[in-house]
């Protein structure tokens, strides 16, 4: 069979198992766990003991931006903050202003989707990471629908504010402490990464293989965040920050060229260093790739060349979001802003793992519900006793959302409910009845809308990326077997194919979890990243062997020489220059 031959059916069938399953908690779940308790309880126990509980949604919509950026540098995390403030700030202004301005119930599920929409693309562009647009989403649905005057709004927004400032200090206040801890975290994972890589496939046995394939994109994967990472932290030269730097960056180089080596106990070593906050390793020798001139990472790309590919999610979410709040108002709900929501929560990267979501949000909201019921009599005993109740299932959400969304949901959804109780006790019974018809609602037209937007240029990303593991690959071999060798352009070119392969990994799993696509290259991909991993085991021995003074034509592994030797040919992928005419183009 040619490699161009595979297809495979248009509609994927959908996964039950596993879905639910949990696994490890975050390394750093505590804190926004313990950063939200702290940004969320001041403003709200004050506002419970001046009797005006009714304000507290202003101050969580502001104190929740305590939840993002806690894997980055505090430089750039006080800007990622501080974006997240004003664009809470912005979703929450137009809501207000909308919810002031009409009653009708059709305009504000309308402007709550748009708004969900633009704040899913706007999260996805800029990487902004967990909880993305889902905690943004919220507040501004739920504010679309809180009785409000023009006249309100400056002091709702002014409290939000606030709140949102606070939080902002609840973030930084770490780097008092551990100035460098996000780094060292970033660094520390990258050595123990590969460390699990060089334990595994050490030998060499398996190059190209399926799992080494998996470990050795995990490995690079870590590798370029710790890059990425350590490339924002900032500071000028000669100050404390930039020595900081760039002795972390020499560990990342180091476990960069430990790719070809096998000798995990040393990296595992540092990680822990790093880890308990000791002095930092410094590796013995002088290093190729060591940081002199060169740049950390590559710059980012241009914001507006990153919202095209977004489009299909923005559509998906107007859509679902639209279809679910409709469906919510026809049904007679009084908060269609939870369908609105379920159905914002669901989009990830393709159908598969939306489909996913959806499974999780449904078990996690109704086992929420019924944790709702059994916390609702010791929230009724007071104000305060309500914001305790919210605080300890903030706390709760965050220690178990990275075990498995499911596990957040069941925690969640009671804070949810209990939120609509700022201004005053409500009727349980009819609460839990609302929300899980809302929560089926959203999770069952949010995923229609997700299958009926088609993802059209997941394929031909595919076939881009192709192209361009091919082109990296010919450039590292060029660089590995020159007459003159030049350590730079080899450092240069090792990276870059890492990049690639990462990059082609990442768009096939994507492309693969699609639906409505007519071929998939899956043989074509396969064989690419099989000889591209051997290629790069080859330079990255190579760069090892050179930084010794030898020859890398004489020690080059038997694996990696493969990747060199005439019968390259038998897995050479060609170029993609677009499919012949009358060729169907890969759909999703």
């Amino acid at each position: 069979m040619s490699p161009d031959s595979a297809t495979t059916p248009p509609v994927r069938r959908l996964p039950l198992t596993g879905v639910l399953r949990v696994g490890r908690p975050s390394d750093i779940w505590f804190k926004p766990a313990l950063s939200v308790i702290a940004a969320v309880a001041p403003p709200c126990l004050t506002l419970a003991a001046l009797d005006r509980l009714d304000l507290a949604m202003y101050a969580m919509a502001g104190a929740l931006c305590a939840l993002y950026a806690h894997n980055r540098p505090y430089a750039a995390r006080s800007r990622v903050l501080a974006g997240v403030v004003l664009g809470m700030l912005a979703g929450l202004a137009v809501a207000l202003v909308a919810a002031s301005l009409t009653g009708n119930a059709v305009v504000l599920v309308t402007v709550g989707a748009l708004l969900a929409a633009v704040q899913k693309t706007l999260c996805d562009a800029t990487c902004i990471g967990p909880p993305a647009n889902v905690v943004l989403t919220f507040v501004s649905s739920a504010a679309l629908f809180a009785p409000q005057t023009l006249g309100q709004v400056p002091g709702h927004l002014a409290l939000a504010a606030g709140a949102g400032c606070w939080a902002w200090l609840v973030g930084m206040a770490p780097g008092l402490v551990r100035p460098h801890g996000p780094e060292r975290r970033a660094t520390a994972h990258a050595l123990n990464t590969v460390a699990a890589h060089i334990e595994a496939h050490g030998s060499g046995d398996g190059i190209g293989g399926h799992g080494y394939v998996r470990s050795r994109v995990a490995a690079e994967a870590a590798v370029q965040t710790a890059r990425q990472t350590l490339s924002s932290a900032g500071g000028r030269p000669g100050t404390a920050r930039a020595t900081t730097r760039r002795a972390l960056q020499r560990l990342v180089v180091r476990a960069e060229l430990a790719l070809a080596e096998s000798r995990p106990d040393e990296l595992r070593a540092w990680a822990l260093e790093l880890r308990v906050g000791g002095q930092i390793p410094t590796p013995g020798g002088h290093l190729a790739g060591e940081p002199h001139d060169v740049e950390l990472a590559a710059p980012p790309k241009p914001l507006w060349t990153r919202l095209g590919p977004l489009a299909p999610f923005a559509a998906r979410t107007a859509l679902g979001c639209a279809l679910a709040g409709y469906a919510s108002l026809a049904l007679g709900i009084g908060r269609p802003y939870w369908a609105l929501v379920t159905a914002a929560s669901l989009y990830q990267a393709n159908v598969t793992l939306t489909w996913n979501r959806a499974v999780q949000r449904t078990v996690g909201n109704l086992a929420g519900v019924l944790l709702f019921a059994a916390v609702v009599p010791l929230a009724h005993l007071g104000p305060v006793a309500l914001v305790l109740c919210c605080l300890a299932l903030n706390f709760g959400a965050e220690a178990l959302m990275s075990r498995n969304y499911w596990l957040g949901s069941v925690c969640v959804t009671p804070m949810a409910l209990l939120v609509t109780e700022f201004t005053g006790f409500q009727e349980p019974g009819r609460l839990m009845t609302e929300r899980i018809v809302d929560t089926c609602v959203g999770a069952l037209l949010g995923f229609v809308a997700a299958v009926a937007v088609t993802n059209h240029r997941a394929g031909v990303r595919v076939e881009h990326a192709l192209t361009a593991v091919e082109h990296a690959r010919t450039h590292a071999e060029r660089a590995l077997t020159d007459v003159h060798p030049v350590p730079e352009r080899l450092d240069e070119a090792r990276r870059g194919l890492a990049a690639a392969l990462s990059d082609l990994h990442t768009t096939a799993d994507t492309a693969a979890g699609e639906w409505w696509q007519r071929t998939r290259p899956q043989e074509r991909v396969v064989l690419a990243e099989r000889s591209g991993h051997r290629t790069l085991a080859a330079t990255a021995r190579g760069q090892e062997l050179r930084t010794q003074g030898l020859s890398s034509h004489s020690r080059l592994p038997g694996g990696a020489m493969h990747a060199l030797s005439p019968h390259r040919a038998q897995t050479h992928v060609q170029p993609v220059r677009g499919p012949a005419p009358g060729t169907p183009r890969a759909r999703t």
